[in-house]
């Protein structure tokens, strides 16, 4: 079985979760996507670090900033190019904004050049709206050098600890920290949000091997599969959190179960698809090569949908500003399912009309070049 496709079915799997979850479905649906959609992405992201990159390690971060930290410049930028012209379109306004009220508002030249140096020196000052889901990258980034650099730490002082038990040292630190932020409300000054995504990511991050590991030499049967679906449907009756930035102190016991049994349900569900050839394996396949494009514009994606809610409802058109979504009727509306659909399909479909129309170009240009020749 070929687990570079398995995993690009899980992480397919969780960034459609992701998009339904932002489309303000049903709260017992939004509850069970958060308790585990985030973690499995930083589950997923360990679960193929190497021994290599331990011998290789500027090697490796050069690869992870070329990964995470310039796809978060290059995108960031972009919205924040666009902020004004947002609102010169109507797209954003002042009045409508998330469901706790807050809104945003056009940027002065000073704002706009204090946030241009927050992007590109701390990954922080993007778009509060367009591109709030844009924490992800920054996340991933400090967690992956972070534990690449304690993974040397433990080498160093102990040559012969293997990956997976150096990786349970640092899942083991990245908890106890978690519990000393919690309870002392702590927050790590150069780091935006304050890190406790950061120490949860780590975490996560640092099951990757151990679970890589697992799957290598067990299956997760239909009763075991059953089970931890059980188990995320408890947690979401019982509200427990994701990865917020109000974190409680029940989290740090809630949290780690329901990040790897969401891991492990995918996974299973991954496993089930690609023991044949199918639509659904090709296009969750696809979506997981693409979360990207998905991540980056699912966001902008649900305007067309809320344009149309505002037409079906009568609502006062200045509400295509909401973030991220319409928030009268729902979720009786059911709009979260068009929502949902239009967060995935539409990036995928813009990503793949760039990708016919580069091409054409290049074709175009080839053959202008054999002609002039």
């Amino acid at each position: 079985m070929n687990r570079n496709e398995r995993i690009a079915i899980v992480k397919g799997l969780a960034i459609i979760l992701m998009v339904i979850g932002h489309a303000e479905a049903q709260s017992f649906i939004t509850n069970f996507i958060y308790i585990f959609h985030m973690p499995v992405f930083f589950v997923a992201a360990g679960y193929f670090f190497k021994e290599s990159n331990i011998s290789d390690p500027y090697g490796y971060m050069k690869r992870r900033a070329k990964g995470l930290y310039l796809p978060f410049v290059k995108w960031a930028l972009f919205f924040l190019l666009i902020h004004n012209l947002m609102f010169a379109l109507g797209i954003l306004n002042e009045e409508y904004g998330n469901a706790q009220g807050g809104v945003t508002h056009p940027y002065t030249l000073s704002q706009f050049v204090q946030r241009f140096f927050l992007i590109l020196f701390s990954m922080g000052g993007y778009d509060e709206f367009l591109a709030g889901a844009f924490w992800f990258f920054r996340a991933l980034l400090v967690v992956s050098i972070v534990y690449l650099i304690l993974v040397k730490v433990l080498r160093h002082f102990f040559p012969r600890i293997s990956l997976s038990w150096a990786s349970a040292i640092i899942g083991g630190m990245a908890l106890c920290f978690a519990l000393i932020k919690i309870g002392f409300n702590f927050r790590i000054p150069t780091i935006v949000q304050g890190g406790i995504r950061e120490t949860w990511g780590l975490f996560f991050f640092s099951m990757g091997p151990i679970v890589n590991r697992f799957l290598s030499k067990y299956s997760l049967g239909i009763w075991q599969f059953v089970l931890l679906v059980l188990l995320l449907c408890i947690g979401a009756h019982f509200h427990w959190k994701g990865m917020n930035l109000t974190p409680r102190m029940i989290d740090v016991a809630t949290l780690p179960i329901t990040g790897l049994a969401g891991f492990l349900v995918l996974d299973r569900i991954a496993g089930w698809l690609t023991a044949t050839d199918n639509a659904a394996r090709r296009f969750l396949n696809y979506c997981g090569a693409m979360t990207l494009y998905i991540y980056v514009f699912h966001i902008i994606a649900f305007k067309p949908v809320s344009m149309i809610k505002i037409w079906w409802f009568g609502l006062d058109p200045t509400q295509i500003g909401c973030h991220m979504v319409i928030h009268d009727y729902a979720p009786g509306d059911y709009f979260w399912v068009l929502y949902s659909i239009a967060g995935v399909c539409l990036p995928l479909l813009g990503i793949y009309c760039y990708r016919r129309a580069k091409n054409a170009l290049k074709s175009a240009s080839r053959r202008s070049s054999l002609l002039t020749n």
